[in-house]
């Protein structure tokens, strides 16, 4: 218990001091595991992760998993850019990389290939990691990255019955009949209400349904997790099941990057190996993003995908501890792994503005034909634009309208547009961080803009681009935080509101009107 104590202890540090240079949290996580590693025994820490860590990082990743399902619909998985993509990237690695990792390290050509099929595939974890907390899980290029990286899941399962000897039996077959719980799960969902025992439902189907149910049939648990979230999609309370869980997958998290990190100390072969597949490591970016130019997406879609999919592949690790063949590749693949995390992580988060500075170099690779779902916005008669249709957004929508306006509402979550264009209003699927967009929408006859977004960059992006488009109407914002308020005005709006500010107000007001009218 000690162990993990400093476990814990370490990454807070760790997690606060690289977020003071605007990284994410989980590259100081996988620092953390890197220095426990090398400082522990001089403290008389073990060298590897206690079973309370394992537990924990095993619970956080089946979480995860859980809410990604919750957030996806079953057609993603079939378009063509996320089939084709995943199958032709796959392909295409195992070519590049074997006769690479054959030449370099290794005499066995099986050897070599198993670790070629090792690096082909990308990081769930921190790819369903980084587009969660950009908010980016529904756009179009979140759910074609999600797609592919469950194709990939799926042909790792492969991978592992094939060289491994682990073929399910017969019962695994019962993943087919999973569809006939569904209305035994909304039921339950119903049922939970709204408070303990939903996160309890949550954590039930995710990690004993899903994780264990799976693993007894023959199937890994992760894919269970996943299954068990995509059959509870469609239902209402799907996001709210989501947020409830939101706080303990991210706790649970935490181990599992701690865990990365910790993983072995390299000697130096182990450090020449890791070496290399981080210089190797924009060829696989470089490889989706001309594959997903192949099947119609624009350059930014193809560009903000590849680098969400870049990093190694923690299933990679899975992969080379399942295969005798590849076990005494795992602890420099486990560098590799780390290495790309804290190589893919900080390059994902400023990926947007990476897009802008070589946005003209990029886009010369366009095919000229779009993607059903890149065509050019219309805005019709719309005077106010609503950009993020969340409750704040929704909100502001209806109170356009009672005033006698006609706002568009914009949003990247293709989901929540057709939620939304359900319930009869004018709704359309628009990324507000998108130059494309930009440069193919008409703002004449707009008069106003509200950003609704929770998202600071977004909305930064967003006022930029109307000003730089030429518009001179108000463009009004919400804030979560203070410190935004400065950056939103000076990157063009003209009022910057704090919503939780603003709405203690408004209920102080509405406590006190009462009062002084009955006084009156």
């Amino acid at each position: 218990m000690h162990f993990e104590v400093f476990a814990i202890g370490t990454a807070f540090v760790f997690g606060l001091m690289v977020r003071q240079v605007g990284l994410p949290p989980l590259v100081g996580f996988l620092a953390a595991g890197f220095f426990i590693n090398f400082i522990g025994p001089g403290f008389g820490m073990p060298v590897e992760t206690g079973p309370i860590l394992d537990y924990v990082a095993e619970l956080g990743v089946l979480i995860l998993l859980f809410t990604i399902g919750l957030k996806l619909k079953l057609r993603q998985i079939t378009e063509p850019q996320v089939i084709g993509g995943a199958l032709i990237h796959f392909a295409v690695s195992i070519a590049l990389f074997t006769p690479i990792v054959r030449l370099l390290f290794t005499s066995d050509w099986l050897s070599a290939m198993l670790i070629g099929i090792a690096l082909a595939f990308s990081s769930t974890v921190l790819s369903a990691k980084i587009l969660e907390a950009k908010r980016e899980l529904g756009t179009f290029h979140g759910r074609t990255a999600i797609g592919i990286l469950i194709v990939q899941d799926i042909i790792a399962l492969v991978v592992l019955a094939i060289f491994a000897g682990k073929l399910p039996g017969p019962w695994a077959l019962l993943i087919f009949a999973t569809p006939l719980l569904r209305p035994l799960l909304f039921r339950l969902l119903d049922l939970a209400g709204h408070d303990e025992v939903l996160l309890l439902t949550g954590m039930m189907l995710s990690l004993v349904v899903g994780g264990v149910g799976f693993e007894l049939i023959g199937l890994k648990g992760e894919i269970g997790a996943l299954v068990m979230g995509l059959l509870l999609s469609g239902h209402p309370r799907a996001g709210e099941l989501s947020n409830s869980l939101w706080a303990l997958k991210e706790v649970f998290l935490i181990g599992f990057f701690l865990s990365i990190g910790m993983s072995g100390l390299p000697d130096w072969n182990a450090l020449a190996f890791a070496l290399v597949l981080g210089l190797l490591l924009p060829l696989k970016g470089v490889l989706f993003f001309f594959i997903l130019l192949a099947f119609k997406l624009r350059a930014r879609t193809s560009f903000v995908t590849a680098l969400s999919l870049m990093a190694y592949s923690e299933f990679g690790l899975i992969v080379a501890a399942g295969i005798p063949a590849a076990e005494e590749y795992l602890v420099p693949l486990a560098i590799a792994v780390s290495m790309s995390f804290l190589i893919a992580a900080p390059l994902n988060r400023f990926a947007h503005s990476i897009f802008e500075r070589f946005e003209t170099q990029l886009q010369r690779f366009e095919l000229p034909t779009r993607h059903p779902d890149e065509q050019p916005t219309n805005l019709g008669d719309a005077d106010v634009m609503v950009f993020g249709m969340g409750r704040t957004g929704t909100a502001a929508y209806a109170a356009l309208v009672d005033k006698g306006h006609r706002p568009v509402g914009l949003d990247a979550d293709m989901y929540k547009v057709e939620g939304h264009a359900e319930a009869g209003r004018n709704v359309i699927f628009a990324d507000a961080e998108d130059s494309n967009f930009w440069h193919g929408v008409d703002l004449k006859g707009i008069s106003a803009a509200v950003l609704a977004m929770d998202d600071l960059e977004a909305k930064l992006i967003a006022a930029r681009m109307l000003r730089a488009s030429g518009f001179t109407g108000t463009i009004v914002s919400h804030a979560l935080h203070a410190d935004h308020v400065e950056q939103i005005s000076e990157a063009g709006a003209d009022q910057t509101y704090l919503t939780m500010q603003e709405a203690g107000e408004s209920l102080a007001t509405h406590a006190i009107e009462p009062a002084v009218a009955r006084e009156a």
